[in-house]
């Protein structure tokens, strides 16, 4: 298993316009292209921290690749959404133990 943890300063104001659009995008990415699912967290600075799971490094990185238009045009809207996306961490998961 593999995991990405993303790093999401968004736009003030735009904040629930971005958790939809991200909700949208991870369904897309579950649904069209492999993905395993993900968490959106917020931290105590104001920026959005997902944690996002796949099947191996491949599969996250010809993720978009797979996702019809509709779902690529809402990560657009996402990105919009947001002053800055970072990719803090891609990492291959040792032990699970999450419930």
């Amino acid at each position: 298993m593999y995991a990405v943890i993303y790093q999401f300063d968004v736009v003030p104001g735009l904040e629930k316009d971005f958790e939809r659009t991200w909700q949208l995008a991870t369904e897309s990415f579950i649904a069209h292209a492999g993905g395993l699912g993900s968490r959106l967290h917020k931290n105590e600075a104001g920026s959005y921290i997902a944690y996002a799971q796949w099947p191996n490094k491949n599969c996250w990185e010809s993720a978009r690749q797979k996702l019809p238009k509709t779902a690529l045009e809402n990560l657009q809207r996402m990105n919009e959404y947001c002053e800055g996306i970072t990719v803090l961490f891609n990492m291959e998961v040792k032990k699970d133990l999450l419930l």
